[in-house]
């Protein structure tokens, strides 16, 4: 049985090891709360993988899409069998991810561990040739913002077959007159909160393009640790636990709100996963240069005034829907 060695002890061998990490992985991706909180840790644990806090901040955004399917709105615009066909949807996406970057962040903290790369280890979990190779660069060069934007490249062509393109999620979701809807109108935006009371983030227009998708976590990368305001969304994240209702930061508004989406373990039962088989690596050498590329930083992306007027339309449109609906 082969050994794990430094040069100063033996550790545990190598399938006690991997036990642990599938053991750890699955603790954590129980739901989204688990999941934003375990993201989070990880960063506050290891600061220089950015892409960590980046992942808890979107997580959380997931978890508010998710509790917004059983608030006051949408329960009025669509049935239950929409509703919970769009919540499957994100829980899919959201415990995927996981399922694939937890054992990456693990792997790389034992490897902090024991002073040696460990990212062979990777193939065990299915995770991706070109992870692999990132995580060994990062390890020799040390490059942040290279690891951080390969985990985004990763982590949007990891959903891309088993989410964003399987059949009963393509067909009755992203082709779907509300999804369009919601698509047209920009309601795909994922924000950063403050303790301020203000708002900010960008917008992906077609989810289902795999390129957009990444460019706007690139984009959500530079806004969190690139614009100036990386104080403000730490102490956003060290101070409001993660509960999956936008009153976590709709408390801050100087207006008054009144709480109209649940906490997510009100709404939600735990959700059992299954893989279908093993998952087959996405990367077979392609050309994936055009994704490293700098993209354009849109100016505005202070967005607390705008973000709640497109909630606003979001609740005439429910209005108007409700209104037809009943003749």
């Amino acid at each position: 049985m082969k050994m794990i060695k430094n040069s100063k002890e033996t550790i545990a061998n190598e399938p006690s090891l991997l036990a642990h990490i599938h053991h750890e992985t699955n603790k954590y991706n129980i739901d989204n709360i688990t999941r934003t909180s375990a993201y989070e840790k990880k960063y506050f644990r290891h600061p220089e993988i950015k892409w960590a806090f980046l992942a808890s901040l979107v997580s959380r955004n997931a978890g508010w899409n998710m509790t917004d399917l059983e608030g006051n709105w949408f329960r009025k615009a669509l049935n239950s069998e929409k509703r919970n066909l769009l919540f499957m949807t994100y829980e899919r996406a959201n415990w995927t991810i996981f399922q694939d970057a937890y054992p990456q962040l693990l792997i790389y903290e034992y490897s902090k561990r024991y002073k040696k790369p460990l990212f062979y280890l990777l193939t065990h979990f299915s995770v991706s040739k070109f992870m692999v190779e990132e995580w060994e660069y990062f390890w020799k060069h040390r490059s942040m913002e290279r690891l951080m934007i390969s985990l985004i490249i990763n982590e949007q062509n990891v959903i891309q077959q088993p989410v964003i393109k399987q059949k009963i999620y393509k067909q009755h979701v992203f082709q779907s007159a509300p999804y369009k809807l919601q698509d047209l109108f920009h309601f795909s935006t994922v924000i950063f909160p403050t303790l301020q009371g203000k708002l900010y983030g960008f917008s992906v227009y077609n989810f289902q393009n795999l390129t957009n998708r990444i460019d706007l976590g690139k984009r959500l990368g530079w806004l969190l640790f690139h614009a100036g305001l990386y104080q403000q969304f730490e102490a956003f994240a060290k101070t409001v636990p993660h509960t999956g209702s936008r009153y976590d930061y709709e408390k801050y508004f100087p207006e008054k709100r009144r709480r109209e989406t649940p906490l997510l373990r009100m709404a939600y039962p735990i959700v059992s996963h299954t893989l279908d088989g093993k998952r087959k690596d996405w990367f077979h050498g392609q050309n994936i240069k055009k994704w490293f590329k700098e993209k354009k930083i849109p100016q505005n992306y202070e967005v607390t005034d705008w973000f709640k007027h497109k909630q606003d339309q979001l609740h005439l449109l429910t209005l108007l829907q409700e209104y037809w609906r009943n003749g």
